[in-house]
């Protein structure tokens, strides 16, 4: 059946695969600013919490974890290839990825809270 959350889940399972490709394949592409990397991390997984929340709407500290878990796998992988090296700053992105979307999230639901009782 169709459903808003199965979209999420979908669509969470062709962003961890993308992602993965992207941080496991030798770099291919220009960097055309300074930190575009950075703001790659910072990016995904700001998109990686937002659609995981919308898939399972876990409890926001198992979400963190398991992100931040990722996040480290990731780095830990990549000091083993050849092609690739671990960042301590990598890692910083990701986990502030994570933290922009639920300081995001918690924000509107405050607001929507407040404009509700007015």
């Amino acid at each position: 059946m169709i459903t808003y959350k199965n979209i999420f889940k979908l669509a969470l399972v062709v962003a961890v695969i993308v992602t993965s490709y992207l941080v496991f394949s030798k770099p291919s592409y220009p960097q055309t600013f300074a930190n575009m990397d950075k703001v790659g991390h910072l990016g995904s997984f700001f998109a990686l919490s937002f659609l995981a929340h919308y898939a399972f709407k876990p409890r926001w500290y198992f979400l963190c974890t398991s992100l931040a878990a990722y996040a480290v796998l990731i780095e830990l992988i990549q000091s083993r290839l050849p092609y690739r090296s671990a960042s301590v700053a990598d890692v910083a992105a990701d986990f502030a990825g994570i933290a922009l979307f639920y300081l995001l999230h918690f924000s509107i639901q405050k607001y929507r809270k407040l404009k509700a009782s007015n």
